[in-house]
């Protein structure tokens, strides 16, 4: 197997804006599912986490929803991953990390309101 087709485990964390209607969320899931499978990428685990307040604000905004995806993609195709993601105007923020499984649940701890 060379580099190029080597792939990685990654667990992605997706904010979206909390403005899209229910259908529009799902198609800019969609479209974030679709990039990484265009990409000879693989979907392992979708946790949506539902909508939440920030911490402080992003863009003039004050939530958005939360999604973390577990997926496998050769590890020179993140880059061209990443290109699209800063091109989503949908998508608030984004975080990619490599890691060694897939967790099959996941729950957010409470902020303390201040």
């Amino acid at each position: 197997m060379t580099k190029e087709e080597q792939k990685h485990l990654y667990e992605g964390m997706y904010i979206l804006s909390a403005t899209l209607s229910d259908e529009a969320r799902q198609k800019a899931l969609d479209k974030l599912l679709s990039g990484i499978s265009d990409k000879a990428g693989e979907i392992h685990k979708v946790h949506e986490m539902g909508r939440r307040k920030f911490a402080y604000e992003i863009d003039g905004r004050r939530e958005g929803y939360y999604y973390v995806i577990f997926f496998s993609l050769p590890s020179l195709k993140m880059k061209d991953l990443w290109k699209e993601y800063h091109l989503n105007e949908d998508l608030l923020r984004f975080s990619t990390l490599t890691v060694e499984e897939v967790q099959e649940s996941l729950e957010f701890k409470q902020l303390l309101e201040q």
